[in-house]
């Protein structure tokens, strides 16, 4: 009989928006993956209010998981998500996660991040599901760093497709994770890692209606799942406008198993300025850099991310 095969060792750069939880929470319950460290970047979260909620979702499973901060604005510009939405994602109302345990480590986000990829040797995989400000900073600092990245799948961009972002748009053709920092992202893109995109295109394949989440509260039966539970509850007015998507656990589960997305190799750029400042845009004639998901298996999703809670 062969050995297991190691876990999957993960970073998870992230915003600590609600479905951020969503997807940390499905990969701190597979036994093949295991999460080296969290960074998180500005986003839906002011920074402070998400490492805190990280160590406190990790209160919930007696884990351990070092957490970095880094910096509460983007590289460049001033975009944010919008201000009701970010208190709503610090204060995470009607979620009953227990005190953290710990602190947020010293050292920044940054400074870790250039520290761990520092040797090709030892790699990594990246889930990136926030705005790409502390990648795109090490990217530019230190170029090297993307040889120790063995993957990196970021949930982001909208190619191709209408966006989601900003809220004043009525016809949108950004994504929010890349609208609050088109810099990083454009660094990232830029920088050779060659990441898994999964952009709208494929999340709008797997819509998260009122069926799902009694399907997952009947199913669900660890502590993990309840707090899921907790969170599908917060968002239950999107829910019910079905106007919420499983944007970034369906990058988590695609960290666990790829098929769940099929992905085409594109050059992908994005808009620095203007009325589209954020879009994702394929560049045809030039190499490319990013493998995009186009598509999502939703039965798939549904039946990998729904396993997970069940032990």
């Amino acid at each position: 009989m062969s050995a297991a095969a190691p876990p999957l060792n993960v970073i998870v750069d992230t915003d600590v928006g609600t479905d951020d939880l969503m997807a940390i929470s499905f990969l701190l319950s597979r036994s093949d993956v295991q999460i080296e460290a969290f960074t998180v970047a500005n986003g839906l979260a002011h920074v402070d209010a998400g490492a805190v909620n990280l160590l406190r979702l990790q209160a919930v499973i007696g884990a351990n998981i070092p957490v970095y901060i880094g910096r509460s604005t983007p590289l460049q510009g001033d975009s944010h998500f919008p201000d009701a939405w970010r208190k709503k994602t610090d204060t995470l109302p009607g979620v009953n996660l227990p005190p953290a345990a710990g602190a947020p480590q010293a050292q920044s986000a940054v400074d870790f991040l250039t520290g761990r990829l520092a040797s090709p040797a030892n790699p990594v995989t990246i889930l990136a599901i926030g705005p790409l400000t502390n990648l795109g900073q090490v990217f530019q600092q230190t170029p090297a760093t993307v040889k120790a990245v063995r993957q990196m799948v970021i949930m982001g961009g909208a190619v191709g497709v209408p966006g989601n972002a900003p809220e004043s748009s009525s016809h949108p053709v950004a994504e929010w994770n890349i609208y609050t920092d088109p810099y990083a992202a454009q660094l990232v893109f830029a920088s050779g890692v060659n990441p898994v995109l999964v952009p709208l295109n494929a999340t709008n394949d797997v819509p998260i209606h009122e069926p799902f989440v009694k399907e997952f509260k009947a199913r669900s039966r660890t502590p993990l799942g309840t707090i899921v539970g907790e969170i599908l509850d917060v968002d239950q007015v999107f829910i019910h406008q079905k106007t919420f998507f499983a944007w970034d656990p369906l990058a988590g589960v695609a960290v666990a198993d790829p098929s769940v997305v099929s992905t085409t190799s594109m050059c992908i750029q994005v808009q620095q300025s203007g009325s589209a400042i954020g879009q994702t845009q394929q560049v045809t004639g030039q190499p490319a850099n990013t493998q995009v998901s186009t598509s999502a298996d939703a039965k798939n999703f549904k039946k990998t991310f729904l396993a997970a809670f069940e032990q």
